[in-house]
């Protein structure tokens, strides 16, 4: 193990599973700091798909109980039904879109400028939706019809851009058509499940001529850390959305773009 890029590793590890799941662009996010500590670890995409890895097994493992309820009372009609074929209906979108994208998105908008416009753009959504949106009347994912489950997919779509946020766009539709704060973060965190697992397996399907072995101690420091602050900060949201909302997020968001956007001037 390289232990001059071990402190960049855990840190890099640890940020992806802080931001992941919040409303603030983990992709955002990761861009930047590599930029600013100059990571030069594991070659390829090992180390970026490590530490999402890490990121889906915190939630798979928090929701494992309500997984392996649903994957066995699905075939049957109630509430659990409703509740795969929701998720199924929002995945579906951006497995269409996301192979297409991936690319081009990849190779046009995957920098700090880009990043900063849709941190601040972005913050100021939530703000104005945390304001305008309706009475919920949406208080479980098994009662969401298919047209809001769709448009909530929709919404990963438009969070391909780096920046912009998965969790901010599926939540910030969520509460549009009418769901409670907790109920979208929760449908936010379970649909991050299935996309990130497909994004996942597309990233080493097309870097599989780049993956090897080296730097296996970074890898795991990575993974590792990524678990465990994404276990503590989902929970943590689940515990707090419904009181504190998604309103600081938004402020978050501005102030880093503002600040990154202030840097990118003066460099």
């Amino acid at each position: 193990m390289d232990l001059i890029e071990l402190p960049a590793a855990l840190l890099l590890g640890a940020v992806e599973g802080l931001t992941e799941f919040l409303p603030v662009s983990s992709t955002g996010h990761l861009i930047l700091l590599g930029e600013a500590v100059g990571f030069r670890g594991p070659s390829g995409k090992a180390f970026e798909i490590s530490i999402q890895v890490g990121a889906i097994l915190a939630v798979v493992w928090l929701y494992r109980a309500m997984l392996a309820d649903i994957a066995v009372r699905m075939w049957r009609p109630g509430p659990e039904r409703r509740y795969a074929a929701n998720l199924l209906l929002a995945f579906l979108p951006a497995a269409a879109i996301g192979g297409t994208l991936h690319g081009p998105i990849t190779r046009l908008l995957f920098g700090p400028w880009v990043v900063a416009v849709a941190l601040i753009l972005g913050g100021a959504a939530i703000i104005a939706i945390e304001r305008a949106r309706p009475e919920p009347w949406i208080h479980t994912v098994a009662a969401m019809g298919p047209g809001a489950a769709l448009l909530v997919g929709f919404g990963q779509v438009l969070a391909m851009a780096p920046g912009t946020s998965r969790s901010a766009a599926t939540i910030i539709i969520a509460l549009l058509v009418g769901m409670e704060r907790r109920t979208a973060a929760e449908f936010s965190f379970l649909l991050a499940i299935p996309t990130m697992l497909a994004a996942t397996a597309y990233s080493l399907w097309k870097a599989s001529t780049e993956l090897d072995a080296s730097g296996i101690g970074l890898i795991g420091a990575g993974f590792t850390a990524a678990f465990v602050v994404a276990l503590l900060v989902v929970r943590w949201v689940l515990a707090v959305v419904g009181q504190i909302g998604f309103t600081p997020f938004g402020w978050y968001r501005i102030a880093l773009g503002v600040v990154v956007l202030a840097l990118l001037v003066l460099r």
